[in-house]
């Protein structure tokens, strides 16, 4: 009988959302003592401890029949490849949703070190969770990324009204409309870093966590993947360039309105307060 627990080596990135998580996902991919599941945002431990309706069948099935239930030609498509693609959906579209659930999603990697979810709404988790989450895992580590307040309040805006069809927003909204939309739950909790970080505080040894900014990553990205590589203990690894010079998620190019920062800036002004309170030094191009 395996003496593993459950979830064996466990690695999670709940950066906010529009904080690069998607940039850091589409490199360390490449890593090959990284595994990583078809869908990069399973979201499950927010299904289990925040919202148990996340994961339902409908909206599996729809997960599944958008991204994954693909045509493909015999003549070229690699079999394997077929063949993995329609095991990790029929593990998907499997229940009940639970921990066995969670851990079969990864049960085809033959060798990587470590199974690897980046879900931004898991940074939502009560504090208790994150002890339980703990004690099903031989090992957990959890990445936090964190950026300018403004800025990524902004970019999430953007994106927002974007992948919604309303980029027309960005340039009739006033501040009234501005601040109504980005105060919505969705959209705002992302920006409360103080609040995710006492969550992790109390529940996980300093060692198992990492908090890093976005504005570092690209400062020194080598730099960082290494110092994230060290996290793990996995050997490092030699990136492609073309994939360190990607921007996955781009959003449309806007400039943000004069008046947006004052909107938030009493927010902001305690945010970083809160951040500084827990034993970490903003970047200056926050202040």
């Amino acid at each position: 009988m395996s003496s593993h627990k459950l979830f064996g080596n466990l690695f999670l990135s709940i950066g906010a959302m529009k904080a690069g998580t998607t940039w850091l996902y589409s490199v360390l991919n490449r890593h090959p003592e990284l595994h990583f599941s078809l869908e990069k945002e399973i979201h499950y431990f927010y299904h289990k401890y925040v919202d148990t309706t996340f994961l339902n069948e409908p909206k599996r099935l729809a997960n599944a029949k958008d991204r994954y239930m693909f045509r493909f030609n015999p003549e070229k498509a690699n079999v394997d490849r077929v063949r993995e693609n329609l095991h990790w959906v029929s593990s998907y579209l499997n229940r009940p949703v639970d921990d066995f659930w969670f851990r079969n999603l990864f049960h085809m990697r033959p060798h990587q070190t470590w199974a690897c979810e980046f879900s931004n709404l898991n940074a939502h988790l009560p504090p208790e969770a994150w002890g339980q989450i703990a004690a099903q895992c031989d090992n957990l580590r959890v990445l936090y990324t964190m950026r300018d307040p403004v800025k990524r309040l902004w970019s999430h805006t953007k994106f927002h009204l974007q992948m919604t069809g309303r980029t027309d927003k960005l340039e009739t909204w006033g501040p009234r409309e501005f601040e109504k939309f980005m105060r919505q739950p969705h959209i705002w909790d992302n920006a409360e870093y103080g609040r995710v970080l006492r969550n992790l505080k109390p529940q996980l040894p300093a060692e198992n966590v990492k908090v890093i900014f976005y504005e570092d990553i690209h400062a020194d990205q080598r730099g960082m993947l290494k110092g994230i590589e060290d996290f793990l203990g996995v050997e490092h690894f030699n990136y492609p360039q073309k994939q360190l010079d990607a921007r996955p998620t781009e959003g449309v190019k806007r400039s943000m309105p004069e008046f947006f920062t004052e909107l938030v800036a009493k927010d902001v002004d305690r945010i970083k307060t809160e951040i500084r309170a827990e034993g970490y030094q903003i970047p200056d191009s926050w202040l």
